[in-house]
């Protein structure tokens, strides 16, 4: 019976949270240094942030984080206080303030809390001639003057080397055994502190994390056959001729002179190793912090709260067009950086295109609405979307007003023993308020495709592609595009929903991405409950490849990017959007419901383990007398296919009553309680 139950929280999890009492006995210590501590800039501030309460729960103050200080980010990320009085961390920032460098020190306002040293990268400025020199010198790697990214991380990886050198040996005064310390750098940014450490002959273990290759993603947007010929490609000179050679050798030295290098995926590992020219030592999948709610399986009450925020924003953007069932209507969307390309935008709006036919041929009641976020350059809201939104909004506000005045007038007129005339209920002054606001609602134009004015619209790659495919929001379009050009906000006039809210209240994600090292986008929308389409040639996809026996069973859909030709990969989604539409309200639930379960294989309490066990290889190969933790974690649990599915290969002989087939409407044993309260009307 318990076979129904099956969890990841159940077979596995870290068991050594102490709050860092084993390391203080040991004299052991953590450093974990990115460019994006407490700095947001892309997926690795997400990485650090969601792992620092697992972080710190394993290693309390013993684990530190390093980063460049930004004074306008940091003022609302870090609450700056100074260490206490004979702590190796105050001894190592005094000595660089002593130096003449600007140091800041604090807790990150995040879960967990985890101290932070951030680094003045302006004030090293004036050394950085002679860094420039000792990095020659000592490494044969020269750096541009005209490349200011790659002066700053310069700057600041020699401040991180110094602190780190600094912080050794006041951690070695004060105690009575030599500290064991493990230095964790992420990305080519920070990579030169740990090139400096390593060429200073520091004793201190090191771990180098690339999230992505630098050429690996200048390749991939400049339309290159990436994967197929990825041991053809000669590094050298590709890193030349984009002009980033200099960069490439930061990276490459990172990665070979780290005493642990990892990545994040399996298909990264298989790009480290032909452009890196270094087999990875151990994968380190990225979670989340994964936060469960009281109640059980509150996330469908969530998906209707915020789908009914969506839909009031769907009546403002397609008013005079509103001739579709809301309650048929499916949500998609596609969310991240704008890199048309990279992130398969291309192949999703192809694959809208043939989903419209489908849909069309077949004479579907479903109504698709897809949404792309995807920031760019804009002027400002788009004017008629936001006279959408006003006159729905006035409309609304109307009969509400009408309503309470009917309501007052009924209850005197039944008061008084009569059945209301048709005259009493609806005042003549009443219908003329609300045929001014039904005629406001006419318009002659197509309801907008994008909800801001973009800048060079007529070049810009998703409204292009829209054009081309001809999406044009006609009344006869199964499928409708909304290209929001813009981080959502909860205080943005059009759709005033945070993007957790706004995940929450979508049907599908859709990521057809072609290089993403990871993906945090499929694996936010898997622990919020929400089904998703993602590829092989994605992180997130492999891992879960590897993990699910039938991934689509749980509501992610893989689409194989790398051993079919783009026709087959667009056709391929386009079937999988389709056959989507095609589900009902309840079969969409015990999806949603599977799709749940899948949180705790994301949850940073299992993942942790990958980066414990890189920790513990680093040391021992600092310190031998250190054994390595050779547990084997989550990559050895295979979850099972759901219990309500068929078997694979099925038996020749049928079963009676028939075995289920993929999102039937057979229950699943293991959410009935949960789906039957959802049934009524919580889609």
């Amino acid at each position: 019976m318990s076979k129904r139950f099956y969890r990841v929280d159940s077979m596995k999890d870290i068991s050594f949270f102490d709050k860092g009492e084993l390391a203080r006995i040991q004299n052991a210590f953590v450093f974990e240094i990115s460019w994006e501590v407490a700095n947001k800039v892309g997926g690795i501030y997400t990485v650090l942030r969601s792992k620092a309460n697992v972080t710190v729960d394993e290693l309390g103050d013993q684990y530190c984080l390093l980063g460049p200080y930004k004074e306008h980010i940091a003022r609302t990320e870090v609450e700056f206080v100074e260490f206490p009085r004979n702590s190796p961390y105050l001894t190592a920032v005094n000595k660089l303030r002593q130096n003449g460098f600007q140091v800041h020190t604090g807790r990150w306002l995040v879960d967990g809390n985890p101290q932070v040293v951030l680094f003045d990268v302006g004030s090293g400025a004036w050394k950085l001639h002679d860094y420039k020199r000792e990095l020659w010198n000592s490494a044969n790697i020269g750096i541009p003057w005209e490349d200011s990214e790659c002066n700053d991380s310069m700057i600041f990886g020699f401040l991180v080397a110094d602190f780190l050198q600094e912080f050794y040996k006041a951690s070695d005064e004060e105690a009575d055994q030599a500290p064991k310390i493990v230095a964790h750098f992420h990305e080519w940014l920070a990579g030169v502190g740990l090139i400096m450490l390593r060429v200073r002959h520091a004793e201190i273990s090191t771990i180098f994390t690339t999230h992505a290759t630098l050429l690996g993603r200048f390749l991939c947007a400049g339309n290159v056959d990436f994967y197929n010929n990825m041991d053809k490609i000669n590094v050298d000179e590709e890193a030349g001729k984009r002009q980033i050679y200099h960069r490439y050798c930061m990276e490459r030295a990172a990665a070979h002179l780290c005493h642990v290098f990892t990545t994040v995926s399996d298909i990264t590992a298989f790009e480290a190793q032909h452009l890196l020219k270094r087999k990875p030592d151990l994968v380190t999948p990225n979670g989340l912090n994964v936060k469960k709610f009281a109640a059980l399986h509150e996330f469908q009450n969530l998906h209707a709260l915020a789908k009914d925020k969506i839909n009031d924003f769907v009546r403002g953007h397609f008013y005079g067009h509103y001739d579709f069932d809301l309650d048929k209507t499916i949500y998609l969307f596609s969310a991240g950086r704008y890199e048309f390309m990279n992130k398969g935008v291309d192949m999703f709006i192809e694959a809208l295109a043939r989903l419209n036919h489908y849909l069309q041929a077949t004479d579907s009641d479903k109504t698709v609405i897809a949404f792309m976020i995807f920031p760019t350059r804009t002027n400002n809201f788009n004017v008629d979307s936001l006279r959408g939104q006003a006159i729905t909004k006035q409309l609304r506000d109307t009969i509400h007003d009408i309503q309470n005045h009917i309501g007052k007038r009924l209850y005197e007129v039944c008061l008084n023993g009569k059945i209301p005339r048709d005259d009493e209920i609806l005042l003549a002054e009443e219908r003329v308020k609300l045929k001014r606001c039904i005629y406001a609602l006419q318009r002659t134009n197509l309801p907008p495709i994008t909800t801001h004015n973009i800048v060079d619209d007529h070049i810009d790659p998703v409204l292009t592609t829209l054009r081309r495919c001809k999406l044009f929001n006609h009344k006869h379009d199964k499928v409708k595009a909304v290209f929001h050009p813009e981080f959502l906000s909860s205080t943005s006039p059009l759709l005033g929903m945070d993007y957790e809210e706004f995940v929450r209240g979508c049907h599908l994600g859709v990521f057809p991405s072609y290089y993403e090292p990871w993906g945090y986008t499929p694996a936010e929308c898997t622990v919020m409950g929400i089904p998703s389409i993602t590829t092989n040639l994605s992180g997130f996809g492999c891992f879960m490849q590897e993990h699910i026996a039938d991934p689509m069973s749980y509501g992610i859909y893989v689409v194989d990017r790398r051993f079919r030709n783009p026709e087959e990969s667009v056709q391929q989604l386009a079937t999988f959007m389709f056959d989507f539409t095609k589900l009902n309200r309840r079969q969409r639930i015990i999806q949603r419901n599977r799709t749940e379960r899948l949180s705790d294989l994301l949850d940073w309490r299992n993942l942790g383990m990958y980066y414990h066990q890189a920790r513990r290889l680093a040391l021992h190969r600092v310190f031998p007398e250190i054994a390595a933790d050779e547990s084997g974690g989550v990559g050895r649990f295979k979850y099972p296919r759901p219990i309500s599915e068929p078997s694979s290969p099925s038996s020749s002989r049928g079963t009676t009553p028939h075995p289920s087939e993929h999102g039937s409407d057979a229950d699943d044993d293991v959410d009935e309680e949960a789906e039957v309260k959802a049934i009524s009307g919580q889609a």
